[in-house]
């Protein structure tokens, strides 16, 4: 019992430690292209201070309401004990058995079955899965899944993931933003006739670089703390359900069903539990946040 507690107490601090290091690199990253804005408009510490105080302000916003903004985003719905007691008296329940305050718990409209979990911290924790998940389960799968959810609040997995969507969102934002200087003001910015042309063609291609490679950077950042945490959670919903197979079952299920989630993007893709995406591709399984099925499942069936 004190050994599970002491591993407990290292994923939430490693969990934390994710977290402060996700909002360096991420300040680092929108400083970067602040500083290729500026480079284009001829005022390096305007693009800087610009981007900065917008990724500062942005983050702040973020954390804190971050998780109703990531609801919203999949089109997630607040439910009550009467329309979905099922799956309230699920949540409830497994909330007590983890030791953490019971989450929100929202369905999204979608034939797709899938869920996830968001939220800065437990107290502030959220379970949303879709009612293509409800209709599909049974009482042992449906257990899983939440389970595997309820172990990601546990373990604080919520914040580092709310924030790398966060993260990855405004970086292609600002990338986007960056790319539209270069094109519409980038050859004739203020100041660039003070420098040689070959200079400042190199200095216009770097950054165009960096442009493209931001959300790429944002994307492996991302992937880096997502498949292993995925297994971590698996372990957690084995001991709390005691059942290991009704998260493998419902995986296979899921992994199975031809319907694509409809309210999903890259940057909030790896919230799932199962990727949203159902076309497979070498680039895509490469860039996957989610480890293969197979394998997965495999891992269950042999706990």
């Amino acid at each position: 019992m004190v050994q599970s507690k002491l591993v407990h107490f290292d994923e939430i601090r490693n969990n934390n430690f994710k977290s402060f290091l996700l909002f360096i690199l991420f300040m680092m990253l929108i400083a970067g292209l602040g500083l290729l804005v500026g480079l284009i408009w001829g005022n390096l510490y305007f693009g800087l201070i610009l981007a900065v105080v917008f990724g500062f302000a942005y983050a702040l916003i973020a954390y804190f309401a971050g998780g109703n903004m990531l609801m919203a985003l999949a089109g997630a719905k607040p439910v009550t004990k009467k329309e979905y007691p099922h799956l309230y008296h699920t949540v409830e329940g497994l909330a007590i058995a983890a030791g953490v305050p019971t989450p929100k718990a929202y369905v999204i409209n979608d034939p797709a079955p899938n869920a996830f979990a968001t939220g800065r911290d437990p107290e502030h924790g959220a379970i949303a899965v879709t009612t293509g998940l409800l209709e599909k389960m049974n009482r042992e799968e449906l257990e899983g899944v939440v389970a595997h959810e309820m172990a990601h609040i546990k373990n604080y997995d919520i914040r580092s993931m709310m924030i790398a969507a966060i993260m990855v969102g405004v970086i292609i934002l600002l990338s986007d933003f960056l790319l539209r200087s270069f094109i519409w003001g980038g050859m004739s910015g203020g100041g660039g006739g003070n420098r040689g042309g070959g200079p400042q063609l190199i200095l216009i291609l770097v950054g165009i670089a960096l442009a493209i490679l931001a959300p790429l950077i944002g994307e492996m950042i991302k992937l880096s703390i997502s498949r292993k945490r995925e297994y971590a959670a698996d372990a957690r919903a084995a001991v709390l359900t005691r059942n290991p197979r009704g998260l493998a079952n419902a995986l296979k299920k899921i992994s199975q069903d031809p319907n694509e989630l409809r309210n999903t993007n890259k940057a909030t893709a790896h919230l799932f539990i199962s990727s949203p995406f159902r076309k497979k591709g070498f680039i895509r399984g490469l860039f996957s946040t989610h480890p293969p099925v197979g394998d997965w499942i495999k891992r269950l069936e042999a706990m």
